[in-house]
């Protein structure tokens, strides 16, 4: 008789393991993590020059007392429609 009797399978080998959920805390987290990461890309892309977000840091640059009463008296008009 010889010893080289083949070994059996292993039970699970072939068998595709179930993945763990993610618990609904970690999807939350994840995405917030996502939605700030794009809200963190589009500030990034409205930053570039001539873009918006750059001509109006230059605005308040160059006259910080005009750009404060402009946005006051917006918050006034939106405040006064509802």
């Amino acid at each position: 008789m010889a010893d080289d009797a083949p070994t059996p399978p292993f039970i699970y080998e072939g068998v595709a393991l179930v993945p763990e959920e993610k618990s609904t805390l970690s999807e939350v987290v994840d995405t917030v993590k996502d939605a700030a990461h794009r809200v963190s890309d589009t500030f990034e892309a409205g930053k570039k020059p001539g873009m918006p977000l750059s001509i109006l840091a230059n605005v308040a640059r160059e006259a910080p007392l005009g750009s404060l009463l402009v946005a006051f008296l917006l918050g006034v008009a939106v405040a006064r429609r509802r």
